[in-house]
């Protein structure tokens, strides 16, 4: 397997040059592998975990993978510029935000599978085919168990109750998985009450919204707040790491699952789809396929705490110490749709 990623240096020079349409200039070449069936994946996922899946693909089929890494926005810019020339057989992206910002740059073309569609919840992929998720992970509400009952608070419009004032920690508005959440709440409360709750919101923060998820959990363990909007993997990594201070933070954290009595928790994803400039679309899809068997869904599970979208995979202790929960069964395609107008409800409502 080839790999090429992107430093920081590499990624802001690929902004400007993005401008322009990338004339004259290759900041990075992909791998195209020698065998035939070779699959080019342009992914946004940082995992290392990750690896070990695209190395089983590998032995399973034998088509051979090269894979370029940088942030979803950067990925996305450049198949754009990149034109019908591009190499990528599959973009793979986190957040169903990012998903609609390629599906509507016209980046994917639909897939056709009775694989897939039998593994994935509906909710979990794109009605048309254009893309599918791989894994999945809950946004919740965290809290010091020290500090805080779990019956405290069960739904996300709880969190606008003025008892949390100068307690509520969560990351930017800029923040995709902010942005999401924030579009599943219009989906179920139209625009005004959205506006309404994004403004309570702001109105109980602790300190202004900044870094990301795990340093929201750090925060809440050190008393800097009591409570916050995290997604559950992030604790579930720190739950099972070899840190003596992780630990730490994770055995003051509670896990609550919001809206369990009426819509669900919202949940967002992690997926993947075909290139519509796919050279290699057969071993494409064979990999997509692969993505959703009950090894590499537990796999997803086990090596990054997410949870599986299919059935039955297995799950690590990590995660399933957090309990069962009912999940908001909204399209993520839709959540997603609403992202930008999300972002400006939260402008209007001061949340930075």
């Amino acid at each position: 397997m080839t790999k090429t990623s992107l430093n920081r240096r590499d990624l802001l020079k690929l902004s400007a040059v993005g401008a322009v349409g990338f004339t004259g200039v290759n900041l990075f070449s992909i791998g195209r592998g020698k065998a035939a069936a070779a699959i080019n994946i342009y992914s946004a996922r940082h995992y290392d975990t990750d690896l070990k899946l695209y190395e089983g693909f590998t032995q399973k089929t034998g088509i051979a993978i090269n894979r370029i890494e940088a942030v979803a926005d950067q990925l996305i810019e450049r198949m754009k510029s990149e034109g019908a020339a591009s190499p990528a057989d599959l973009l793979i992206t986190v957040d169903a935000g990012r998903l609609v910002r390629a599906q509507d740059a016209g980046l994917f073309k639909a897939v056709k599978s009775a694989v897939l569609e039998a593994a994935i919840p509906a909710h979990l992929r794109e009605p048309g085919g254009l893309w599918f998720s791989m894994s999945k992970r809950a946004r919740v509400v965290m809290y010091n168990k020290d500090k805080v009952k779990p019956e405290e608070i069960t739904t996300y419009e709880a969190l606008v109750d003025p008892k949390w004032k100068g307690r509520l920690l969560t990351r930017s508005s800029t923040n995709i998985y902010s942005q999401s959440l924030t579009g599943s709440v219009l989906a179920a409360l139209g625009a005004e009450k959205t506006e309404a709750w994004a403004r309570g919101l702001v109105a109980n923060f602790a300190r202004e919204p900044r870094g990301g998820d795990t340093d929201q959990i750090k925060a809440v363990a050190a008393g800097e707040g009591d409570i916050c909007l995290s997604n559950t993997y992030y604790l579930g990594n720190l739950i099972k790491s070899s840190k003596a201070e992780d630990k730490a933070v994770a055995d003051k954290i509670g896990v609550v699952f919001p809206n369990q009595g009426d819509r669900g928790t919202h949940v967002n994803v992690s997926g993947i789809g075909l290139s519509a400039t796919a050279k290699n679309p057969e071993g494409a899809i064979q990999f997509m396929e692969y993505l959703v068997s009950p090894e590499a869904q537990s796999y997803f599970a086990g090596q990054n705490s997410e949870y599986p979208v299919i059935a039955g995979a297995e799950v690590p202790s990590s995660i399933l110490g957090f309990g069962t929960f009912k999940e908001d069964q909204l399209n993520a395609a839709v959540f997603a749709k609403n992202n930008a107008e999300a972002l400006k409800i939260m402008d209007r409502a001061g949340w930075k």
